[in-house]
């Protein structure tokens, strides 16, 4: 029998459940346990797939095509596990297939109710996690905040798990803000109480309350929440803000929460092992010279639209020693202040993912920027489309070269529609998602980056390499150094006699790992640190030539 684990979150949203539940999943694994982890999101969206970034962050892509919450990257990047589709439950999925099974005649003669058809439904999508993970312990985060109209259906849900499976399979664990005044100089435990108040108030006793807070928790304070939350102390864990969260797993299992999750489930777990979270941390506190790095993109005003690929930077420039620093730039304001004065002390260019035409010139312009002036340079999706468009821009002498999707009627279409993407009336989940082979070009960057001919990476994505551009811009030295199996497809493009410009049609950010970057990020960090900008410094002592 699994044993199910439910993270709630109380007081306000953002309060850092994502980086709990992965934290969670970190110190079970560390002690031998296997985990599989689901996030429910109770939004009546099937996914976040045709959601605007400025509304939901990034949107993760698994490797069997789903698109799904940013917060699975956590769970991936934490537990170094592939998560799939089904770790991602939305209320929109729940009442489509709750829709179709009452079309299709499955509840003749009967009312169709909350409870128990739609909680029913949720309830299956937690055993099948767990039948086809064949893990001992589910980990389920509830997304939104008690309280949420939308999310009442799964607190039910989660409820009536206890009874299901047995109380002794079953940990409620609650997330919650203790907020700080400042005329009084003290944190506020009431928000907390209320929380808890209203997840009993639907039969819900929380075994373990995790308490976010900016500032150090007493002891005092402790006690207060388990005596008017009817939690035991030892349950009451304190965790405060922190320079960086690969350090949550340290301090929950210095709290005693590992230990904790084992005795109340009666897991049979091996002694925790957390030496290379420690040695990752520790490499994380040493000083280090700085790397400056400019993502070039058109939703930087929100960082969670490019979460993981500002982790996978960050992995990359850790394991070459190196301090990432991030100068993000807003493709729109290329136009207005010029690509020299926004990317001046750039050591490397990245240009993401992304769609529609609002800031493509002034992503075209970082690219020609670094072709002109040898910055290395990755380019992620339409980072790998614009990389092309701008090389047959100079190869043509001309701006007409374009992608379709910003203009239907170029002369020059280098980037175009997928056949397939062509007949499409709908826009959710019918790009190209997920896994597909590519096939790499020996000696090429990218074949040394990775270091075998073949390899699986996540697309997500409407649009193709024309192949009716290949030969010409080969010609001026594009190389097509990654493609399908079949090579209809472009996959990786580089820069003859460039140090470093590399475009890839897939989103290899999603497999990084914190003491395992990517190979693309890790190459393109190795040969940016090296690079000499505006003001910087040779490293000492020189070389004498």
């Amino acid at each position: 029998m699994p044993k199910y684990i439910f993270v709630t979150g109380g007081v306000v949203s953002s309060v850092g459940k994502g980086i709990t539940v992965a934290s969670i999943g970190t110190i079970l694994k560390s002690r031998g346990v296997t985990v599989a982890v689901q996030k429910l999101d109770p939004y009546l969206n099937v996914d976040p797939g045709t959601m605007s970034p400025y509304q939901h962050g990034e949107v993760f892509v698994t490797r069997d095509g789903a698109e799904t919450d940013l917060d699975l990257g956590n769970y991936e990047r934490f537990i170094d596990i592939e998560v799939t589709a089904d770790s991602n439950v939305t209320s929109g999925q729940i009442y489509s297939t709750i829709i179709a099974k009452e079309r299709r005649g499955d509840f003749l003669g009967g009312t169709i109710q909350i409870v128990p058809h739609l909680t029913n439904e949720i309830k299956a999508r937690f055993k099948k996690l767990a039948d086809k993970s064949g893990a001992e312990v589910i980990l389920i985060e509830v997304g939104g905040t008690v309280g949420d109209i939308e999310g009442q259906p799964f607190l039910e849900a989660i409820r009536q798990m206890r009874n299901d499976v047995g109380r002794e399979n079953v940990l409620y664990i609650h997330v919650t803000f203790l907020p700080y005044l400042n005329s009084t100089g003290e944190l506020k435990t009431k928000p907390t109480q209320h929380s808890v108040n209203e997840l009993r108030r639907i039969g819900i006793q929380p075994d373990v309350i995790v308490c976010r807070s900016d500032y150090p928790i007493s002891e005092g304070i402790r006690d207060k929440i388990s005596l008017f939350c009817d939690v035991e102390k030892q349950a009451v864990i304190p965790l405060p803000t922190v320079d960086t969260i690969y350090r949550i797993p340290l301090i929950l299992e210095e709290s005693g929460l590992g230990q904790i999750i084992v005795n109340r489930l009666c897991i049979k777990a091996q002694p925790t092992d957390l030496r290379d979270w420690r040695n990752l941390v520790e490499r994380i506190k040493t000083p280090h010279e700085p790397v400056n790095i400019a993502l070039v993109g058109k939703y930087v005003e929100l960082y969670d639209a490019y979460y993981s690929v500002r982790e996978a930077l960050y992995h990359a420039a850790l394991y070459n020693d190196r301090e990432l620093k991030m100068v993000w730039v807003h493709s729109e304001e290329l136009d207005k202040d010029g690509a020299e004065n926004l990317l001046r002390t750039a050591q490397g260019i990245v240009v993401p993912g992304g769609f529609g035409v609002r800031g493509i010139e002034g992503m075209v312009k970082a690219a020609r920027y670094a072709r002109e002036n040898k910055i290395p340079y990755l380019g992620l999706c339409l980072g790998m489309q614009i990389m092309a468009i701008e090389m047959a821009r100079h190869v043509y002498n001309s701006n007409e070269p374009n992608s379709t999707e910003f203009d239907p009627k170029t002369r020059y279409p280098v980037i175009d529609y997928m056949v397939e993407q062509k007949k499409m009336i709908t826009k959710g989940a019918t790009m190209r998602l997920g896994n597909y082979p590519c096939k790499l070009l020996d000696h090429s960057l990218a074949a040394k980056a990775y270091g075998q001919p073949l390899v699986q990476e996540r697309h997500r994505h409407r649009l193709e390499f024309n192949n009716e551009y290949r030969e010409p811009l080969q010609k001026a030295g594009l190389i097509y150094s990654g493609v399908s199996p079949d090579n209809t497809l472009v996959e990786v493009c580089e820069l003859a006699g460039h140090p470093w410009m590399l475009g890839c049609q897939f989103h290899p950010e999603f497999g990084s790992r914190p003491g395992r970057p990517h190979p693309l990020f890790r190459e393109f960090i190795s040969v940016a640190k090296g690079v000499l900008r505006e003001g910087a410094q040779p490293p000492l002592p020189l070389q004498a030539n």
